[in-house]
């Protein structure tokens, strides 16, 4: 017993090396995961983990919205193809959400990003669209991949709302196979991590990186020991672990109990505070898509109730269908409970945050 112990200690300080070399001195905080159970289930949950209230509200879109890149004169146009049910950020931003044909699309916070110049050779989309371009347009991973690997237009960042940092963000796809695709700029440069296997994403190192330091917990074996603080290599870990030891239920309510108790592990405490690490925040709220049945899960952390949108209840034809938010009040603290897609309230869209 002894002997186990100095191995594992010396296993813990090998894996604190690794940290210190891929961490960087802050992190800011989101969790993403994917649950691939029996009968071809497939259910993405996400926890939203900010400093202070991010401003989310629930948006239906219908098809057929006409869309500008925000990027000035040069800016990517489209037509959505699809409807979509979006948790907004700020009101000027989608920040997650599912759409008609079972896409989902989230957006976590990542320091490394750097975009390509916007130097007029293609047109632009901005920051705060660039998981609606997806919604919008897509039906599979399969779809978005091919196009976007293309680079069809640049991404064009700007500051936060209230802040002076510049938003810096990488995208996760899922649908309703069970395809994954992790979608970062770094260097300037697009990279793509396309397949089944990429299940998980949280936040900085870069998700290559990531993955690396996951290979490192995977030999040591989650029922020995897995990484226990708020720090996003942890949360990678932990998710990454427990999304593939979770029984692989046909019960859908099981499922979606499943995915919720994963997403709960590895979100970060209501006001806890690290002076260390100042960007590592709360949880605000979680969203859990099922991808199956076509329902978007909402659990605010402030509320005591999960809710959820049922998809096959709306109606989002172009010639028909309206837009509606769901306002969820000042740090999401207006309750909800069951499915909610008759209290949306006919809406003018936001204005996304552009140049």
């Amino acid at each position: 017993m002894i002997g186990f112990k100095r191995r594992l200690l010396a296993t813990c300080a090998g894996a604190a090396a690794i940290a210190g070399l891929l961490w960087p001195p802050v992190a800011d905080a989101c969790t993403r995961l994917v649950y691939l159970g029996a009968d071809n289930q497939v259910i993405t949950a996400r926890s939203m983990d900010w400093a202070r209230d991010i401003g989310t509200n629930l948006w239906i879109f219908p098809r057929g919205i006409k869309r500008s890149g925000e990027a000035g004169s040069n800016s990517a146009q489209w037509t959505a193809r699809y409807g979509s049910v979006i948790a907004s950020a700020y009101d000027v931003a989608t920040s997650d959400g599912i759409n008609e044909a079972g896409l989902v699309a989230n957006v976590l916070w990542l320091a490394e990003s750097q975009y390509p110049p916007f130097d007029g050779s293609k047109p632009g989309l901005a920051l705060s669209l660039w998981p609606q371009y997806a919604l919008d347009n897509f039906a599979t991973v399969a779809e978005a991949v091919e196009a976007l690997a293309k680079e069809p237009f640049t991404v064009v960042t700007d500051k936060m709302p209230g802040e002076q940092r510049i938003a810096t963000v990488h995208l996760a796809l899922s649908d309703a196979s069970g395809d994954s695709a992790i979608i970062e700029y770094i260097d300037g440069k697009q990279v793509i991590h396309h397949g089944r296997q990429y299940q998980v994403m949280t936040n900085s190192p870069t998700f290559e990186q990531q993955l690396a330091l996951n290979s490192y917990w995977q030999q040591i074996g989650g029922t020995v020991m897995l990484p226990g603080t708020n720090r996003a290599a942890d949360r990678f870990a932990r998710a990454a672990f427990y999304v593939g030891a979770i029984p692989k239920t046909p019960d859908p309510v099981e499922s979606i109990a499943a995915a919720f108790s994963v997403i709960r592990n590895v979100s970060v405490p209501f006001g806890i505070s690290t002076p260390d690490q100042p960007n590592i925040s709360s949880t605000r709220w979680r969203s859990v898509a099922d991808h199956k049945r076509k329902l978007y899960f909402f659990e605010s952390a402030l509320t005591p109730n999960v809710f959820w949108v049922d998809l096959t209840k709306l109606d989002f034809s172009a010639d028909k269908g309206v837009v509606k938010k769901l306002d969820l009040g000042p740090g999401q603290r207006n309750i909800f409970s069951g499915e909610v897609h008759d209290r949306f309230k006919p809406a003018e869209p936001f204005k996304f945050q552009g140049l």
